[in-house]
């Protein structure tokens, strides 16, 4: 199993951030979360993938799809993990207690404890020769030590060995803690970067295969490689280190010399069959052995923030990612990582004909090669099949360039969608355009606009469908006017021989009503609206009155002279409703308006307003309600006038 440590530099940066554990694509997956990132690794025969908590002190263990099965609390802290050669054992580094633990990785139960005596550490942990190493230190004082775990310390031999960094061939040695790396198919190979502090641009390659670590190759102070070390890993089949997830540099004769580089970025990690994974904001890249173009690159998050770290599966089928989302960081498993993603264009004509011949163009590329001769398949979706219908498969040609011909036969938008199955070196494409195809017009016409009707009249609407292709359906929608009441559908369904479709309409509102068509392979959609107008009803009376009797040919309400009269009214309810009382004064043969004013609505709709008694007699005058449509608080009515209600004064 690999193991790369990322380096304090990094760790501190992404201190204030949540870790959650979460399946990817599965909402409902148990998670948890991290206040800072204290170790990853992967377990390939159990597919378990281990994180530290390094601030509450636990290690969590997700399966594969990163579901949490596990979790070992109460740590105190954790800076790093690492899995022992054969997979039995996960060791994790808990600085703040000076202990590392031995664990069985099935359980997360602790086997052995062990103390380092230290007070700076242990901080990065690595495991080759049949030993796990670890780093301690701080700055100007950084070393390496090792545990052996085929020792028993009650046969009074101490299998933690401190002061491990070989001094001969290293110069001044480590100045801060140090970063380690191993490569399972270079036993006793340990790769060391200096990180922390000042001077963080020293490593070394050094063997650990017997007795003391010698030192193979060693680079300190002029940062010429590096400018500084917050990741390094051990590139697999060659004498060389990636820093940084970005230079590579080679190792001979001792010392270290740049072998290349792959783009920019924050930091990587390397499978067993040497694909680099490399991370940045918002981004991950997959790169073949010292290639300057992605293999595939995976969106990961808001481009604001760097990815946290990242691990390949031992058996390099998948990475794992700690993708940032918001203050937090999802564990999430990216698949298929060998496997280039290729671009597929599709160009179709914005417009067409209906039953005239069309090309569609377009393009197949990759970054890899695709093989000669890949074909496309084609779907057409249109109005009457809009489940998709199969056309001819196309070729793409040597320049990854395609066209076809289509006569589309239905009118309306039309999607030709291309696919690229993929092959054993690509994944999948698919794309697609749409063509706005012409289609015929077609008539249709409703009754009763602009009409007004007394409240409550059921009022028959006529929708009159003309010349259509297969569709004779239309539908009828009422929608009252105001914010409380939402537009409804009042009829659906194909209009009779005459092409008539009917609705009744209780109007007890102004009510805009329209008549839809959705169109077919040949005529296109139509929608036409009638608006009618309802009155509000209104019903009015007098009190106090002692005699009713007529004055010419009209009947009046006679009230004495010292009596103020009451008029009652009863209009439509509405909130907010008023409705205007208009009076009048008959005099010398004509009536003049004398006083109209608001009175808001109770809410059963009535209102009752006292006069005053006018004090002599042989007055004639006559009171009416009226709504006004704007005026009288809301617009959902059409401007109604009550009728006229007459008084005369007498003695």
């Amino acid at each position: 199993m690999r193991s790369t440590s990322v380096a304090t530099a990094l760790a501190v940066v992404f201190s204030s951030a949540a870790l959650s554990v979460v399946a990817a694509g599965t909402a409902s997956a148990a998670g948890t979360t991290v206040t800072n990132i204290g170790g990853f690794v992967v377990d390939g025969p159990l597919q378990r993938v281990f994180v530290g908590d390094a601030a509450n002190g636990r290690i969590l263990a997700s399966d594969y799809n990163g579901t949490l099965v596990d979790s070992n609390a109460g740590l105190g802290s954790v800076s790093d993990l690492v899995l022992s050669d054969d997979g039995s054992t996960l060791y994790a580094a808990l600085p703040n207690t000076h202990q590392i633990l031995a664990l069985d990785p099935a359980t997360l139960d602790v086997r052995t404890t062990y103390s380092i005596p230290t007070d700076t550490g242990p901080r990065h942990l690595a495991f080759t020769g049949g030993k796990a190493w670890f780093s301690y230190g701080d700055q100007w004082d950084g070393d390496i030590g090792s545990i052996d775990p085929s020792v028993d310390p009650a046969g009074g031999t101490d299998p933690v060995a401190m002061a491990q960094f070989p001094t001969d061939g290293t110069s001044v040695g480590l100045w801060g803690p140090a970063l380690l790396d191993t490569d399972p198919n270079r036993p006793g190979v340990l790769a060391v970067g200096q990180t922390g502090g000042d001077s963080t641009d020293s490593m070394a390659i050094l063997d650990v295969s017997d007795g003391a670590p010698k030192a193979t190759a060693w680079y300190f102070g002029d940062y010429t490689l590096n400018s500084g070390i917050a990741d390094i890993d051990l590139v697999p089949g060659a004498d060389q280190v990636l820093v940084n997830g970005t230079d590579r540099d080679g190792w001979a004769d001792g010392r270290f010399s740049k072998a290349g580089s792959y783009p920019g970025a924050w930091g990587a990690d390397i499978a067993p069959n040497g694909l680099v994974a490399q991370f940045n904001a918002g981004k991950v890249a997959v790169y073949r052995p010292d290639a300057t173009k992605p293999l595939r690159t995976y969106s990961a998050g808001s481009t604001d923030y760097a990815v946290g770290n990242l691990r390949w599966a031992p058996d390099s089928s998948r990475i794992f990612a700690l993708v940032p989302n918001g203050s937090s960081f999802t564990l999430k498993a990216l698949t298929q990582p060998t496997l280039n993603v290729p671009t597929l264009t599709v160009n179709a004509p914005s417009s067409a004909a209906r039953a005239k011949k069309l090309t569609v163009t377009g393009k197949l590329s990759a970054t890899v090669p695709l093989p000669s001769g890949a074909k496309l398949s084609v779907t057409r979706t249109d109005v009457e099949s809009p489940g998709g219908k199969a056309l001819a498969a196309v070729t793409v040609k040597a320049d990854g360039t395609y066209s076809f011909a289509d006569t589309p036969p239905a009118g309306g938008t039309v999607t030709y969608k291309v696919t690229y199955a993929g092959d054993a070196g690509h994944t999948g494409a698919t794309a697609s355009d749409k063509v706005a195809v012409s289609r015929a017009g077609t008539s249709l016409s409703l009754n009763n606009n602009g009409k007004l009707y007394n409240y409550g009249a059921d009022v028959k609407f006529t929708a009159h469908l003309g010349t259509t292709y297969k569709n004779r359906s239309v539908k009828i929608y009422a929608d009252p006017f105001g914010g409380d009441k939402a537009k409804k559908l009042i009829k659906s369904g194909k209009v009779d021989s005459h092409g008539n479709l009917t609705a009744w309409v209780d109007m007890t509102r102004d009510t805009a009503v329209s008549a839809v068509f959705d169109g077919d392979g040949r005529y296109a959609p139509k929608t036409v609206k009638a608006t009618a107008y309802a009155r509000v009803k209104i019903s009015t009376s007098l009190s106090k009155y002692y005699k009713t009797a007529k004055i010419g040919s009209t009947s009046y309400r006679w009230f004495h002279k010292n009596t103020g009269p009451v008029f009652n009214t009863t209009m439509t309810y509405y909130p907010g409703r008023e409705h205007r009382l208009d009076l009048e004064i008959y005099y010398q043969g004509k009536w003049y308006q004398t006083d109209s004013e608001y009175f808001r609505l109770a809410t059963n709709g009535r209102t009752a307003v006292q006069f005053d008694a006018p004090g002599e007699s042989g007055i004639r005058a006559r009171m009416r309600s009226v709504y006004v449509n704007g005026s009288s608080g809301d617009t959902v009515n059409s401007t109604t006038y009550g009728a006229w209600n007459y008084l005369y004064f007498s003695n």
